[in-house]
């Protein structure tokens, strides 16, 4: 393999403070790191894909990893205004109810975790 950058990774284990659910849409990078110092994790273990909480089967399956792997007590589960992967839809009822199945989803399957559940517009971020 030929080197293409010089970088030094931290080997040391973590234990994650969340494990996050985000859409991938760039609109949002800005909010999840202003979310992420906002809440002060220091590491997380991010899942980023079309939709965010969208894709739940998938999002438990990495819940449950960085649960195993990184004794993880926080799931957060996000969704955005207009997302392609909803169809764009711009009715935050509908959002509501599409991060409150995933939330049940998620609490299903992982009783002991926390999780919030976060519906951004393009003016912030809201606990739903």
């Amino acid at each position: 393999m030929d080197n293409i950058l010089d970088l030094a990774s931290d080997r040391a284990h973590y234990k994650a403070d969340a494990c996050i659910a985000w859409c991938f849409d760039d609109r949002f990078s800005g909010a999840l790191e202003a979310f992420t110092k906002h809440r002060g994790y220091g590491t997380i273990d991010l899942v980023k894909i079309a939709g965010g909480a969208k894709e739940i089967d998938f999002v438990i399956d990495q819940v449950g990893k960085s649960i195993k792997l990184h004794h993880t007590p926080k799931v957060v589960l996000m969704v955005h205004n207009e997302c392609g992967a909803y169809g764009g839809s711009t009715d935050p009822a509908f959002y509501k109810g599409e991060l409150e199945k995933a939330k049940e989803a998620v609490l299903a399957s992982f009783p002991g975790v926390e999780v919030e559940a976060i519906f951004a517009d393009f003016d912030g971020l809201k606990l739903v």
